[in-house]
């Protein structure tokens, strides 16, 4: 009989983990009309003030599909040239380069995640880079700036995880798409 109380205890214990578990699913309603998320949390503005490119001001535009918004294929063409620049690598950092990946990224000056970016396998350098469009990490955000663009020499390949003895180049100012940066050096 003693064989069994723990694992009576464990049922028991199991039971309320699973009872004490709230999802905040709501039951599914079937009058319930899709509609689109509000991604203003996740994705910060994309201008800056002081640093709005040069022109008249532009009023946002509409959602796809609604009046006076551009149509869903202007949305997810790209928009804006591409950011041009050339990576250099540092002497001290010659011999971590070896049959690691460069990741290049463009995000925007308030954080949040890449705008765009770039996956290069064993690189050689000085390597000259184009960033643009066609490398936006969700095609519906248009590819304006201003933004800050970084380099990274990873050792495991995988853009989301960050080894401090990787070498990286960081952003010294915003550009806007169509800049040429000065050449990135990977320290």
């Amino acid at each position: 009989m003693t064989g069994l109380r723990p694992s009576i205890a464990v049922l028991l214990l199991a039971v309320a983990v699973l009872a004490a578990c709230d999802r905040r699913v709501d039951p599914f309603d079937p009058d319930e009309k899709p509609e689109q998320p509000d991604l203003s949390r996740i994705f910060p503005p994309e201008v800056t003030p002081g640093l709005e490119p040069d022109g008249p001001p532009s009023e946002p535009p509409a959602p796809p599909g609604t009046r006076g918004g551009p149509p869903p294929a202007v949305a997810t063409r790209g928009s804006g040239e591409p950011i041009r620049g050339t990576i250099l690598l540092a002497p001290q950092a010659v011999e971590r380069a070896a049959g690691r990946v460069l990741f290049i990224f463009a995000r925007s000056p308030q954080g949040g995640p890449p705008l765009a970016a770039k996956r290069v396998e064993s690189p050689t350098f000085p390597l000259e880079f184009s960033l643009g469009p066609e490398d936006r990490m969700i095609e519906a955000r248009p590819f304006a700036g201003p933004l800050l663009v970084s380099a990274r020499l990873d050792s495991d390949g995988n853009a989301t995880t960050r080894d401090p003895a990787d070498p990286r180049a960081e952003p010294s100012a915003p550009v806007f798409p169509g800049a040429t940066l000065p050449p990135l050096l990977l320290e």
